[in-house]
């Protein structure tokens, strides 16, 4: 059985791929801030300690092993440049550290364990069109951590690719999540839709299916590989 560690877990593109990868017969390990779920822990990523906590109660919870780790957690706040400088900073680091530090952290950890071991792993990383193409004048910090992300995982996929430790990479564009419908509503909605040739946003569900497939049935010539999943709003 696949152990998969997989954090952001309780809605959206996480709560999808966590039913996705069950139903294939994973042990998936949540994590929410919160914790509420069954088989869901609880980690702030606002705490620097907080990854290190995660993991070390992952690997209880899993016997020891994990053979998969998703970052797929994310913070998606505005942050206008036209507030106090000490705020718009604290909204830029919050966004660094859920977004792109505890993915690092966890990472770090991941490669850790398997050199350990002398085992295999993967690392999927949920990033975003933005990482490419950029996002709106709120939303700097965003974009900055996904760009961040993508290429913590090219340099993890160069690096450890000899040794069986993997590494992939989703871009999604806009997901039918609350998080992202608030801010197509505060963009416009239909007009923001026009943007995208498909003419919707994608379904947690088609992300998740790509989660699955990267986290249990890639090649291992995949990886490195970075995945658009943005109805051709970017395309590259």
């Amino acid at each position: 059985m696949t152990c998969i560690l997989l954090t952001g877990s309780s809605r959206g593109i996480g709560a999808a791929s966590r039913t996705a990868l069950e139903a294939r017969g994973a042990k998936v390990i949540g994590q929410s801030t919160s914790g509420e779920g069954f088989g869901t822990l609880a980690a702030d990523f606002r705490d620097p300690d907080a990854p290190h906590a995660l993991w070390e109660a992952a690997l209880t919870q899993a016997g020891g092993e994990i053979d998969v780790l998703v970052n797929n957690a994310g913070l998606f706040d505005p942050n206008p440049i036209e507030q106090s400088d000490s705020d718009w900073l604290t909204g830029w680091e919050e966004t660094m550290r859920i977004n792109l530090t505890a993915s690092a952290q966890l990472s770090r950890l991941a490669v850790r364990h398997w050199h350990e071991r002398g085992a295999t792993g993967r690392i999927v990383h949920v990033a975003s069109r933005a990482g490419h193409r950029g996002d709106s004048p709120a939303h700097w910090h965003y974009a900055a951590s996904k760009g961040g992300m993508l290429a913590m995982h090219k340099t993890i996929a160069r690096q450890y690719a000899s040794q069986g430790i993997l590494s992939f990479a989703i871009t999604p564009g806009f997901t039918d999540t609350a998080m992202a419908g608030d801010y197509i509503d505060s963009r416009g909605g239909a007009g923001l839709l026009a943007d995208i040739p498909l003419g919707r946003v994608a379904e947690p569900e088609e992300i998740a299916r790509i989660v699955e497939f990267l986290s249990l049935d890639a090649p291992p010539s995949l990886t490195g590989a970075t995945l658009d999943a943005n109805g051709a709003s970017y395309v590259r």
